[in-house]
Order: structure tokens, then sequence, then C-alpha cells
């Protein structure tokens, strides 16, 4: 018999949404591409031994929270970060810990470079 596993994690890695954010004008009126990873703590016991999407967290519905909150200009990545784990944690109950990371593509800070971002992990 298999002992039940300690630690549970659902990824979502490379979410792509274009939004608005940043402490420029341009930035809110241009807007830029973010990628965003999530690493969600919960137990989904129920869902492994019977295959049915109640003992889990639905990936589409995290999703939808995620597009929402970055619909919401805001100037700073370390901001919509915590607005995001705010959120997800607010939505589903049984998430314990959030790793976000958030990347905005190809910042505007006259520099040669693909991605500036945050991390951020957030308990309950």
């Amino acid at each position: 018999m298999m002992k039940q596993a300690t630690d549970m994690y659902i990824h979502l890695k490379g979410l792509r949404l274009y939004a608005y954010h940043g402490v420029l004008p341009q930035e809110n009126r241009v807007g830029a591409q973010y990628t965003i990873d999530l690493r969600l703590k919960t137990d989904f016991t129920l869902a492994a031994e019977t295959d049915r999407l109640e003992g889990t967290i639905n990936y589409a519905d995290v999703f939808n929270a995620v597009k929402e909150e970055m619909r919401i200009p805001s100037q700073l990545l370390e901001h919509v970060a915590w607005r995001i784990a705010q959120r997800l944690l607010d939505d589903f109950q049984t998430i314990s810990e959030i790793n976000i990371t958030l990347y905005k593509q190809n910042p505007p800070m006259g520099a040669d470079c693909s991605q500036v971002g945050v991390e951020a992990t957030y308990i309950r």
C-alpha cells in the first residue's frame, strides 16, 4: 500500500497574457506581454484516488481568476503578483501556499533585456 503524498502541487507554467502595467505612461497605453508561473500547494488526494474534478482545483478557474486580475492596470509587478495570490487564496480555500513568478516581456528600460520579473511565495 502506498503512503499518502506529503506535499502536492498543481503547476500552471507559462500563462501568457497581454496587460497594461508599469510606471511609464507609455506602458499603460501600449501594454506588454506577460508570462506567469504558478505553483499551488493543495491536497488533491481525493482527485488522485477517484479521478474526479471535485477533489482538486480546476485549472481553467485558476486561469480565469489570473486573467481577471491582470486586466486591472497597476504600476508595479510586485503589486500584481500580490493581488493574484490574494485572489487565488480567497477563491480556492484548499490552497495552502502559492508560489508565483510574474515576468514582463521586453521591458522598456533602455537595455537589451528579454524580461524582468518578480517571484514570491505566499502562505495561508
